[in-house]
C-alpha cells in the first residue's frame, strides 16, 4: 500500500504547502505537477527520495513527464499543458493510452477533478496558489490495483 499526496500550481505559496508538511512527511510519496517547481526545493532534505516534480508552463526545464508504476498501477505524470487539458482530456487520454497508463495525474487548470474515462483514472489536485480562493491537493491511497483518491480543499476533505 502506498499512500500519496499530489501538488500542482504552487505558485510560491509555502504557507500553504507547509501546512501540509506533516501529511507530506508520513506520506510515501509526494508529487508535484508543476508550476513553480523549485516551490518543493525547501522540502526536498525532508522529503528526499520520495519527491518526485515535472516542469509546467511557468518552470524552466524540459522534465515535463513521468511515467511511473505504484503498487501495480501505471501513472502519466505530467502538468498537462502540453495536451491542452484547459480544453478536455482528449489529448492526453490517448497519451496514457500510447503509454498504457491506467491512472492519469494532471494539473495546469486550477480545478480539482477526479474522474474516469473508458478505464482510465484521471486526477486532478487543482492548487495552491496565493492568487485563488480555493486550495487544494490530492490524496491518494494505492493498495495492488485498488486506488483512493480525495481531494483536500482548503482542509476540507471532498470526494469526487
Amino acid at each position: 500500500m502506498k499512500k500519496i499526496v499530489v501538488l500542482s500550481d504552487t505558485h510560491k505559496n509555502f504557507k500553504g504547502i507547509t501546512s501540509i508538511a506533516e501529511i507530506m512527511n508520513e506520506s510515501d510519496l509526494v508529487i508535484h505537477l508543476g508550476d513553480h517547481y523549485d516551490d518543493m526545493d525547501i522540502f526536498s532534505a525532508m522529503l528526499k527520495d520520495k519527491l518526485l516534480r515535472v516542469h509546467g508552463n511557468c518552470d524552466y526545464g524540459t522534465n515535463k513527464e513521468i511515467v511511473e508504476e505504484i503498487e501495480g498501477r501505471k501513472f502519466l505524470i505530467t502538468h498537462g499543458d502540453l495536451y491542452g487539458v484547459k480544453s478536455g482530456l482528449e489529448k492526453i487520454k490517448i497519451r496514457a493510452e500510447e503509454l498504457n497508463c491506467d491512472t492519469v495525474l494532471y494539473g495546469h487548470t486550477h480545478k480539482s477533478e477526479i474522474k474516469e474515462i473508458d478505464g482510465i483514472l484521471f486526477i486532478n489536485p487543482g492548487n495552491m496558489t496565493l492568487y485563488g480562493g480555493v486550495k487544494s491537493y490530492a490524496y491518494i491511497v494505492v493498495n495492488g490495483k485498488k486506488i483512493t483518491a480525495v481531494i483536500n480543499e482548503n482542509g476540507v476533505k471532498k470526494i469526487i
